[in-house]
């Protein structure tokens, strides 16, 4: 039922407007997009035209909250937060967004009246190809508890042609396709041309001359290149607040040169154009090659260059002077990609703006705040100076600047100390000289945030341990988190409509914290039974869909043993599959070793420069295969890694998991997310007390996580010391079996020495994730996951204790910690 009855009388006017949202409204609005906006009849509807249409009518439902919102925070001229980022992995929006907007079961039975088949249309929907990992999909949960919190809100990217790239497997090899996700469209996109920006790239600085006589720097021989926005809203769940995600397609100033046309050079007629659009073609363009540097640095300073022109267009339509801007206007930027944003804005403000320097720092340093997500110095961006001269000379020279202005706070603090200069400088020296990025983001903002408590600990104590000193109280913590409506509500109904039933709590979609009612539960062997029966429910759907992507049977009664992330040694999906060849080759010998039988499922994607990450996918591949045709081991163990992994993915792969791998070497993983989702749907963890796996560990229990390896001080302790890999290999028999046998051509017969790089990183190579350092702990850890699992009753109290006690890690507490310590963002409800 709609709430507009409850309003007076002339709100009630206005919301006759409203769609409505009874399954009848919703019919005749799927109908009516069927007929006016795709000009086809019900017969001759593809499942394609059917998803369109629906989408549609759940967006009009959508906008109309969103002008409404919009339309409250102009008028109240509330403060808002920015978000920059680089990646927004949204997955899919129909479901979501129908759950959001309250019309779920509504707008599914007026579907299924027209003879749809629900879950087929669900699957027409392509994810959206606009991030890649763990960031990305953090930003796209913050833009849902951002809204749902009511927090007046605008994200900012780029809204990319193709996404990072489809995988698929040849010969067990990553094969990378185009991901053409938005050649045909999407029904969420808003174009708004009406707010184009243009932008200035390259040429060169000269000096000129004001009507005083006064020199002034000017950016001049320059191109320009347009930035057109479409929005995708983003609605609040049980709220009438709309925010938006503001994304930047790139367009060539000049579209297209019709001289060269009619001289009949038709390459040469639309190279600009091609040039323009170049920016937001790709997700992560290779950037091993100077081209894909580039590129890189250029789609960054396009968006963020975009973006702060519309945050301050935004700004002037209900304010006037620069003295209130700092407090209108709270930028997030998410990791080093937008960091360039500070020297951006110090360009607008001075070179635009005509503002003094200091004047325009205060502004800019207030404005600003900063989130690392790595602990890896070489993940930590950095450009060459030659490369920024050439892209953005002007602002060169305001980091330049930035920098003298820092050296010589450093040099009043610390007299005479070139040590901390060279620590603390925003200028690498070398050959060629490098621009740290996330230095400058330190220096630019006014408070740094790690992700999760030992990252920001780290971050202090290990990766920024001068700044600091330089700026004590500038770091804090803000523990990441996920949004409980994608990753419970929507992605696992059976187990959502459980909780409903157990009569704990109605609402705790926004008030995750609720799921503690189910402790009571735990012990309850009726509870458990029904609460694993879901889970296996769960695990045939899987298994279903491992036979239509691999064809390969997997038995729902197995352990599901899960690791779902980025492929990168730090992650070490080769510790994973050291553990798999060990089981196999217990197998091998002792056929009848009573073990619990296991699935190993595996999701991610290598960077297509990152060869060592692509032969680990080789290696998974070429084994599984050999281990799921041997029938010596009666089934006990089946490998698979499923392509193309991507949210829609993760989705189904979840709720069906029986544990969770979060293996990364302690001090190497900033928070991880992926942990926390599979967790809440009753996934147990197995881990290293490394990034939120440590929180986890405290809130659901020791009993109920599988801990193992080194801590983060023995890492530190053995790189002081020395690691010898070597040695962990020679005393350890069972070790030393695998990586040989890994390391030969065993498992590749037609591929001889194509696994070789493999055991050479973890021998030769020095083994700088210290993956056989931690070899034996993770094997005797297994182990006792192995007889856990034996134990029914116990696995399932443990299940359900995961479910029960990870309300901790909702986005919608970790914005309100943003928005409460960082943003001093008040929240702003819609009526």
């Amino acid at each position: 039922m709609s709430n507009v009855a409850k309003k007076k009388p002339a709100a009630k006017k206005a919301a006759k407007k409203s769609p409505e949202s009874s399954p009848q409204g919703m019919k005749q609005a799927i109908l009516d997009h069927l007929k006016y906006t795709l000009a086809h009849n019900a017969s001759g509807a593809t499942k394609r035209d059917w998803w369109i249409c629906i989408s549609l009518a759940v967006r009009d439902r959508i906008v109309d909250n969103m002008i409404k919102t919009q339309q409250t925070h102009f008028e109240k001229n509330v403060r808002r937060c920015y978000y920059l980022s680089m990646e927004y992995l949204m997955g899919r929006m129909l479901v979501n967004n129908m759950y959001s907007a309250g019309i779920y079961d509504e707008a599914r039975k007026a579907a299924e009246e027209l003879g749809v088949d629900w879950d087929e249309i669900c699957e027409e929907e392509l994810d959206m190809g606009l991030g890649n990992g763990g960031l990305g999909r953090l930003a796209a949960c913050f833009l849902d508890s951002l809204a749902t919190l009511d927090l007046p809100a605008v994200g900012y990217g780029i809204y990319y042609e193709y996404g990072l790239f489809k995988q698929a497997f040849e010969n067990g090899h990553q094969i990378e396709m185009p991901d053409s996700w938005k050649m045909f469209g999407t029904p969420w996109d808003i174009v708004r041309p009406e707010y184009t920006q243009t932008l200035k790239l390259y040429g060169n600085v000269e000096t000129q001359f004001d009507e005083k006589g006064d020199p002034h720097p000017v950016w001049v021989n320059t191109r320009t290149i347009q930035g057109v926005p479409y929005d995708i809203p983003i609605a609040g769940y049980d709220t009438k607040t709309v925010n938006f995600l503001r994304l930047w397609s790139s367009r060539s100033s000049e579209e297209f040169d019709l001289d060269e046309f009619n001289k009949g050079d038709y390459v040469e007629a639309v190279r600009e154009k091609a040039i323009g659009e170049t920016i937001s073609k790709v997700l992560y363009p290779n950037d091993k090659t100077e081209n894909g540097k580039e590129l890189r640095l250029v789609q960054q300073y396009f968006f963020v260059s975009c973006s702060l022109h519309d945050i301050v267009r935004r700004y002037f339509k209900n304010n006037e002077g620069w003295d209130g801007f700092a407090d209108k206007v709270a930028i997030q930027l998410n990791d080093t990609h937008p960091a360039i944003g500070v020297a951006e804005l110090m360009r607008i403000l001075v070179d635009e703006q005509g503002l003094e320097w200091e004047k325009a720092w205060e502004i800019s340093t207030k404005t600003f705040a900063y989130t690392n997500h790595t602990l890896l110095p070489e993940a930590l961006e950095k450009w060459s100076v030659p490369l920024f001269e050439k892209v953005l000379p002007r602002h060169l020279q305001i980091i330049y600047e930035i920098n003298r202005r820092l050296m010589e706070q450093v040099e009043a603090r610390w007299p005479g100390d070139n040590w901390m200069k060279r620590d603390l400088s925003l200028i690498e020296e070398g050959h060629p000289k490098m621009i740290r990025m996330a230095h400058l983001a330190v220096v630019g903002s006014h408070t740094v945030n790690g992700v999760a408590a030992i990252h920001s600990e780290l971050l202090k104590s290990v990766l920024f341990p001068s700044f600091n000193a330089m700026y004590p109280g500038k770091f804090t913590n803000m523990t990441n988190g996920i949004t409980p409506r994608r990753w419970l509500l929507a992605c696992n109904p059976k187990l959502s409509k459980f909780i409903d039933a157990a009569g704990i709590s109605k609402d705790w979609p926004k008030n995750l914290d609720a799921l503690k009612g189910l402790e009571k539960f735990a012990d309850d062997k009726k509870f458990q039974d029904s609460y694993m029966k879901i889970k296996y429910e769960n695990k045939v759907a899987l298994a279903e869909t491992i036979k239509e992507l691999c064809d390969v049977e997997v038995d729902p009664n197995a352990l599901f043993d899960v690791q779902i992330k980025r492929l990168h040694e730090y992650k070490r999906q080769h510790l994973n599959l050291l553990h798999i060849l060990t089981l196999y080759r217990r197998l091998l010998h002792n056929p009848d070793l009573d073990i619990a039988p296991r699935v190993f499922i595996f999701g991610a994607k290598a960077a297509p420069g990152y060869y060592l990450a692509k032969t680990i996918i080789k290696a998974i591949n070429s084994v599984g295969k050999m281990i799921n045709e041997d029938e010596r081991i009666k089934g006990k163990l089946k490998v698979v890694f499923l392509p193309n992994y991507r949210v829609s993915l993760a989705a189904k792969i979840i709720p069906a998991a029986d544990l969770s791998e979060q293996i990364s070497t302690a001090g190497k993983e900033a928070s991880g997310t992926g942990n926390m989702k599979l967790a809440l749907n009753g996934a147990l963890t197995v881990g290293t007390l490394d990034g939120a796996n440590i929180e986890i560990g405290e809130e659901v229990g020791d009993d109920n996580i599988f801990i193992f390896g080194m801590e983060v001080e023995d890492v530190q302790k053995l790189d002081v010391e020395g690691y010898d890999p070597a040695s962990y290999y020679h005393a350890d028999e069972e070790l030393k079996a695998v990586v040989d046998w890994i390391g030969s051509s065993y498992f590749t017969p037609d591929e001889p020495n194509v696994l070789e790089s493999l055991k050479h990183s973890l021998l030769d190579g020095g083994d700088p994730f210290k993956v056989l350092a931690d070899y034996r702990s993770y094997i005797e850890c297994q182990d006792k996951v192995g007889e856990a699992f034996k134990d029914t009753s116990r696995w399932a109290k443990m299940a359900i204790l995961n479910t029960a006690r990870v309300g901790k890690f909702s986005t919608d507490r970790t914005i309100s910690e943003y928005a409460d310590q960082i943003w001093n963002l008040p929240p702003v409800p819609v009526k």
